[in-house]
């Protein structure tokens, strides 16, 4: 079955690059389903590859006491799209880890959805994003808690960094909660760079792009303090390096 070519009036993809996926639709319009037998982990961590378009498109199904961990970098240099949407069964553990990065004039963006279905679920969502230059930035974030699903604990923390006069973020973490007994939560902030902080950094003898880079890497870096491969943390904490170094020209 043909998947339609989505439109700006749906609200998951209303600040995406249409005109670049139109080109590569039918090769990401299926996502890929992946199902966690009941006490199941899975972690993962996504990478981003050279290709100016990227986009990811996952379901994950989590059964009873399962747990999944995924790790991303998503700044692809004219569009990148990470989408997830995720379900967790009783006692299920989810927690998203990402960032976009951004320069030039690119558009990056991540797009969960997060059902709870099973009681005593928990999820976590943590996405950072750096942008500089004209990029755009954004994190659309849904959190649904079924009828039932009592003592759910959901979170959401977005938070924003714009280098740029030019750049722009959109944060809209959502919450949809029909069951009495629960622990959810979300965040969202924009900001700049502390100046103080910039220049106690110069002063030290950095120039100023290194300077804030640096002061980046305090930002984002602790996404991906708890993957469990050596190499993999090694990979995108170098992956964002390299961007954050482009972003902060």
């Amino acid at each position: 079955m043909t998947v339609p070519f989505p439109t700006r009036k749906q609200e998951d993809w209303r600040y995406a690059d249409l005109e670049s996926l139109q080109p590569v639709w039918e090769q990401f319009a299926e996502p890929l389903t992946i199902t966690l037998a009941a006490g199941e982990n899975f972690e993962d961590v996504w990478l981003p590859t050279a290709d100016d378009v990227q986009v990811k498109r996952v379901t994950i199904a989590l059964g009873e006491r399962s747990k999944a961990r995924i790790f991303v970098l998503n700044n692809a240099g004219v569009y990148g799209r990470v989408e997830l949407e995720v379900s967790l069964e009783a006692d299920a553990d989810f927690g998203l880890y990402g960032a976009n990065i951004g320069s030039g004039n690119s558009t990056n963006e991540i797009v969960t959805k997060v059902n709870h279905a099973g009681q005593r679920g928990r999820s976590r969502q943590t996405v950072r994003s750096v942008l500089g230059d004209r990029a755009v930035g954004s994190y659309l974030g849904k959190v649904e808690v079924a009828r039932g699903a009592q003592q759910t604990d959901g979170e959401q923390s977005v938070k924003a960094m714009l280098l740029a006069r030019g750049a722009t973020a959109n944060c809209k973490p959502e919450l949809e909660i029909y069951a009495d007994d629960v622990k959810c939560a979300h965040g969202a902030s924009v900001g700049e760079l502390d100046e103080t902080q910039l220049f106690y950094a110069m002063s030290r003898g950095l120039d100023p792009a290194s300077a804030r880079a640096l002061l980046l890497e305090g930002f984002i870096m602790g996404l991906w303090d708890d993957v469990s491969n050596d190499a993999q943390r090694r990979a995108i904490c170098e992956a964002a390096r390299d961007a954050l170094r482009r972003a902060a020209q």
